[in-house]
């Protein structure tokens, strides 16, 4: 099924991706490769805000007005190592949160979720290098860098994350084998249990060769996932029982709509990063309106 009424917000972004909507009608964006944390205004105009250095990832912002990055550290001879990062808006500050849970490095942080406590949980890809791979975590840890918690090990490239509406449940996807799955939340960083590849709480899992990248959570509870290589946005009601494929009409198609975002009124409108080809777009959500975010700037 495509999109329709598809139209272009930016051009000319270099690897974009972690969407936020800010409350003047800007969306906040990384540019991955370049290193930026970018501003889009409403109007299409492009303002690199800082520069993060690595390979910022995901973005949220945290319950005092400032925004928390994933960085992922770059790639291959310019890896950094990975951290969580806190951007004053209001002064540019930049300042590392964490780089490390228990003595162990963090690898690749890639996209993060704020509760409404204010603590946040955030997922580690892992990371390749020339004759192997870092396997993913996931983690739950305070904005004010107080404390992390290391909560499953060992995860297949974890990357998008969300939370159910209820703040009930947590949902993650995997990038290499296309899978989303759902862990109920029984305390404050606490899951029903740390197991990988469990069957019973596969919300569920794509034929082919399709990944998945990040992920929104709309009002309904249904999770939108950014769907790569199939270059579409695959819909997933919370049991995984409704399963739908939305892609994007040419001239808008991309092999990599890596995440998405709600915004607008009644949080009906859908910004999507389009990765490959360096564009950010807008379409009317089908699917309703989107969840509202814990914090809003």
């Amino acid at each position: 099924m495509a999109l329709t009424d598809v139209r272009l917000v930016a051009g000319g972004l270099d690897f974009p991706e972690g969407p936020v909507a800010l409350s003047d009608g800007s969306i906040l964006v990384v540019e991955m490769r370049r290193g930026t944390l970018t501003r889009i205004g409403a109007d299409g105009t492009v303002v690199q805000v800082v520069t993060c250095g690595g390979g910022p990832n995901g973005l949220a912002v945290g319950p005092d007005g400032a925004v928390y990055v994933c960085d992922n550290g770059g790639y291959e001879t310019a890896y950094q190592g990975g951290r969580i990062l806190r951007v004053d808006l209001d002064t540019e500050a930049i300042d590392v949160v964490y780089e490390a849970c228990d003595g162990e490095a963090l690898s690749g942080p890639n996209d993060l979720v704020f509760e409404s406590s204010g603590h946040f949980w955030f997922t580690d890809n892992g990371k390749f290098h020339a004759h192997g791979r870092d396997y993913g975590r996931i983690y739950y840890a305070a904005p004010d860098g107080s404390s992390i918690t290391k909560v499953i090990d060992r995860v297949d490239a974890p990357n998008g994350i969300g939370l159910s509406p209820d703040q009930q449940t947590l949902y993650f996807a995997e990038t290499l084998t296309g899978r989303l799955y759902r862990r109920a939340i029984v305390g404050p960083g606490r899951l029903e249990h740390d197991r990988v590849h469990d069957p019973e709480t596969l919300v569920c899992g794509l034929g082919g060769v399709q990944m998945f990248d990040s992920l929104a959570v709309d009002a309904a509870g249904h999770v939108s996932v950014g769907t790569l290589i199939s270059g579409c946005i695959t819909v997933a009601s919370p049991d995984g029982s409704s399963v739908t494929q939305y892609t994007l009409p040419e001239p808008y198609a991309d092999p990599m709509p890596t995440n998405l975002c709600f915004a607008g009124e009644g949080l009906e409108t859908a910004f999507i990063t389009l990765s490959e080809t360096g564009r950010l777009v807008a379409a009317p959500w089908p699917e309703g309106g989107g969840l509202p975010l814990a914090f809003e700037r």
